[in-house]
């Protein structure tokens, strides 16, 4: 009698086991491509080309729309970091020195890491809140709420 309450309960596991097999399956079908894919959020690496002893950078209005900031809050953050004078002028980035489009590019990441990308969870869904000097970082998706250290 033993033996047979031991298969019945192999057999039990068997058939659980199998009906977890399909519904994982049909749960992988069911998901949305987009989740498959790349990040939702990825920046685009800086196009441009040296001009004499300035850097102009041409997607400069596509990087800043993606990162969803005032332009004016990147572009000073990016002054600062790079060390150099520049402006934004008809979506083009002004550097007024010569500097890598690497170099660029990380600084960029930096400020996304920073200023967007929620340290929770990851998401670009925040806004930056200013209460009296102090700056937070509040994400849309998970919550979160912290302050940023870095000052501009």
């Amino acid at each position: 009698m033993a033996k047979s309450k031991t298969t019945e309960k192999e057999k039990k596991s068997a058939e659980t086991s199998d009906e977890y097999e399909i519904m994982l399956n049909y749960a992988y079908e069911n998901m949305p491509k987009s989740y498959f894919e790349a990040e939702r959020f990825e920046i685009p690496k800086v196009r441009g080309h040296i001009q004499g002893n300035k850097t102009i950078i041409s997607n400069m209005n596509e990087i800043v729309s993606i990162l969803g900031r005032p332009d004016e809050h990147i572009l000073k953050y990016l002054l600062k970091e790079l060390a150099t004078p520049g402006e934004i002028k008809k979506g083009f980035l002004i550097l007024k020195r010569k500097i890598a489009a690497s170099i660029i590019n990380d600084k960029i990441k930096q400020y996304a890491k920073t200023f967007v990308l929620c340290s929770e969870c990851g998401k670009p869904d925040t806004k930056l809140i200013k209460e009296k000097d102090l700056m937070f970082l509040k994400c849309m998706a998970c919550g979160a709420k912290y302050y940023i250290k870095t000052k501009i």
